[in-house]
């Protein structure tokens, strides 16, 4: 069943996909097993015993889970699949949002048992937002309790989309063996272990009905996204297999249907009709649309085509610090060629770029390549300048495009170096950390002096601690976990800021008026001039915003960063013997300091969206746990085995610790997923509790 032939040079035989998926679905086997009957890999990869290609850190093989994401080549039925295999956990969610900003379609692999999981849906939401076309691969179908028909319904209740099955499952649990090709109407029938011996058999008797009926519901659904099949449909009442899989490719690509496969990728079972899927259904380069964005200068909207010939534009999605080749930047090409040995501009940074090598990359292993162009997922070394998120093009040709927005860290600890010379170590491999992960922050206490990392969780946080020994040979200290509070103010109010100090004896002078108002969860912070430069010179305006940006990096309830709020230059003085940059730096940081204790600043908390997964005797105690910790239940469902599913929001806070808790609770039974949902007021008892004092706001 392998196919090694290589494609042409056409962009239509090209598959830019992730596999996506709630942590423990299999996405790395299914990914291992793509690779082996593509035919790139001899032995099956194993999760469980740390073989697997993508999974190639130490830390990802004894954990056995994802935490980078991983990009392989392989090749299918003359067509060339690039791969990302994306972590499933939230902690790493920055890994598959940068991840599906490049891709062109989605596999979104389900556990056959547990279905739709919290995780699936943070998936499925960016994936949503990014238009993504996908299919859907339920996993797992020969544990106990495997269900594809109830994961089917789930995918339509909870994701809101219109799934439609094109198999149908040939048993399950232990007497899983199969699927039914619904389109072929042929039954496929794995006879080894190593899933290579398939054997087309006619449709079993015992499965006949609900074949018929499961087909002639596809048929329809597919006849119903399409005129011309629809009229055909209803003239002649049936569809050939080419017309059903061509319109169904349409539906796909638009987003109105999502193709469902079933299978057992540890069992190594179905695994080569969803290869066979991704070629049929999911997008090429051709069929997404061109990428839109700005010109650097004018902001008049550019656009690219997936073509060669056109002016070369690229996103650069990920660095990584490569120990063999140094700095690599992994990046997708939109439009155009590049070459190796040459040179691109970084219009995000406004420098040119020098091309080292071009590296088509196979996990952490490397390809070189003399030229990548419209397409191609790719790594190039030796850029200086270049960042996440950063557009390179040709200078003749400048394009901004869309940058990757990644959300706010939620904990922070405090790390130092256990020995001085550790110092300039451990200062160099946090950069070089922060570099390559957007979600891992680095600042300074500026009270304490004390060095501190922030990220989306323990689980984050603990990773990049052991990287750094790791890799990088650094001992440190860490601190216990802290929450990253915020502050925000909850009234609109005017303040003015004077500063009249000499300086060098100098005779200083600048006035400041400001208005603070709130804004909406999730609108940061805005800066607005309503001032002619009548009342203060232009060249001051810009210092002006870039101070009050910089006040609100520290509130002044606990020093935490200020979020949503709209500071409005409103009025102010100059004078032009004595005014100068340094007088109206000064004169804003006065005036909004003085507008922030007047505007009744509340301190906010991350809220974490919750759910618990337990045994129904367990569920009166951990909904009593839930709230002493101040959580909300918001929903229960039940599940297959005796166990009930428990929605709900809880803050942060309350929440270190929660693992042992339930496992003493539920005997060891009891799991639970959590995700970053939103700040929120924190109570005045908690606020004083944290402040260590009166609350004023």
């Amino acid at each position: 069943m392998t196919d090694m032939t290589e494609p042409g040079s056409g962009l239509e035989r090209t598959r830019n996909i992730g596999i996506i998926a709630h942590i423990d679905a299999g996405k790395t086997t299914t990914t291992e097993r793509f690779l082996f009957y593509a035919g790139r890999t001899h032995r099956l990869g194993n999760v469980d015993e740390g073989t697997t290609v993508t999974d190639w850190m130490a830390q990802e093989r004894e954990r056995g889970i994802t935490i980078v994401s991983a990009a392989v080549t392989c090749f299918w039925q003359g067509h060339r699949i690039n791969i990302i295999d994306t972590p499933g956990h939230i902690d790493f969610t920055a890994e598959v949002q940068r991840s599906l900003r490049v891709l062109d379609g989605g596999v979104v692999v389900f556990d056959a048992v547990n279905g739709v999981e919290p995780q699936s849906e943070t998936v499925w939401r960016q994936a949503d937002r990014f238009h993504v076309p996908r299919i859907c691969f339920i996993n797992k179908m020969d544990r106990t309790g495997a269900d594809f028909w109830r994961c089917v319904k789930m995918i339509r209740e909870r994701l809101k989309a219109v799934p439609v099955a094109i198999q149908v499952p040939i048993g399950a649990e232990s007497s899983f063996a199969g699927v039914i090709d619904l389109i072929d109407q042929v039954a496929l029938v794995y006879h080894d272990d190593m899933g290579q011996a398939v054997e087309r058999q006619a449709i079993p008797a015992d499965l006949q009905d609900l074949v018929e009926e499961k087909r002639e519901a596809l048929v329809e659904i597919i006849a119903e996204t399409d005129d011309v099949l629809l009229t055909k449909y209803l003239e002649v009442g049936e569809l050939s297999p080419e017309e059903l899989r061509s319109g169904l490719r349409k539906a796909t690509l638009s987003g109105a249907l999502v193709p469902v496969l079933c299978g057992a990728a540890v069992r190594n079972k179905g695994i080569q009709p969803v290869l066979n899927a991704i070629v049929d259904y999911l997008p090429s380069p051709l069929d997404i649309p061109p990428i839109d964005g700005d010109h650097p200068t004018s902001g008049a909207e550019e656009m690219r085509h997936a073509d060669p010939n056109e002016p070369f534009s690229a996103l650069v999605f990920k660095i990584v610090t490569d120990p063999f080749v140094g700095r690599l930047a992994y990046m997708r090409v939109y439009s155009g060629t590049l070459r190796s040995n040459s040179s691109t501009f970084n219009v995000s940074k406004s420098k040119k770029e020098r091309i080292g090598r071009l590296l088509h990359m196979y996990a952490n292993h490397r390809e070189e390549a003399d030229q990548v162009s419209a397409g191609d997922i790719c790594a190039v070394g030796g850029l200086k300048f270049t960042f996440t998120g950063d557009t390179l093009c040709d200078p003749a040709a400048p394009i901004v495009l869309e940058t990757i927005r990644f959300p706010e860290p939620v904990i922070y600890v405090a790390i130092e170096p256990r020995t001085a010379a550790d110092e300039q170590k451990l200062s160099t491999a946090l950069k070089s950390l922060s570099e390559e992960d957007p979600t891992f922050r680095v600042s300074t206490d500026e009270n304490t002096g004390q060095t501190l990392i922030s990220g989306m969780g323990e689980l984050h946080l603990e990773i990049l601690v052991e990287r750094l020994t790791r890799e990088f040979n650094v001992a440190a200290k860490v601190g216990r976990p802290q929450v990253a509070y915020r502050e925000t103010v909850t009234e609109r109010v005017r303040a003015e800021g004077e500063f009249t100090m000499p300086r060098a004896g100098k005779p200083q002078f600048a006035a400041v008026t400001l208005e603070l108002a709130p804004l909406p969860k999730g609108e940061g912070i805005q800066f607005e001039n309503r001032v002619g430069p009548e009342v203060i010179p232009a060249i001051y305006i810009p210092v002006i915003e870039t101070s009050v940006k910089e006040a609100t990096m520290g509130g002044i309830l606990a020093g935490y960063p200020m979020v949503d709020v709209k500071i409005t230059l409103v009025g102010g003085q100059y004078d032009e013997s004595i005014s100068s940059e340094s007088a109206f730096h000064s004169a804003a940081a006065i005036a909004f300091h003085k507008a922030v204790r007047e505007a009744k600043p509340i301190l906010l908390e991350p809220v974490m969206r919750v759910e618990v997964v337990v045994p129904e005797e367990n569920t009166g105690d951990v909904i009593g746990d839930l709230a002493a910790r101040r959580g909300n239940i918001e929903g229960m469902e039940p599940l297959q085995g005796g166990l009930q599913s428990i929605r709900g929001c809880a803050p942060l806070a309350e929440m270190f610790g929660y693992a042992t808790d339930l496992r003493s609770t539920t005997q060891g039974r009891g799991s639970f997923s959590m995700e970053f949902d939103h700040y929120a007021p924190v109570t005045a008892d908690v606020a004083e509790r944290i402040l260590g004092g009166a609350f004023y706001g």
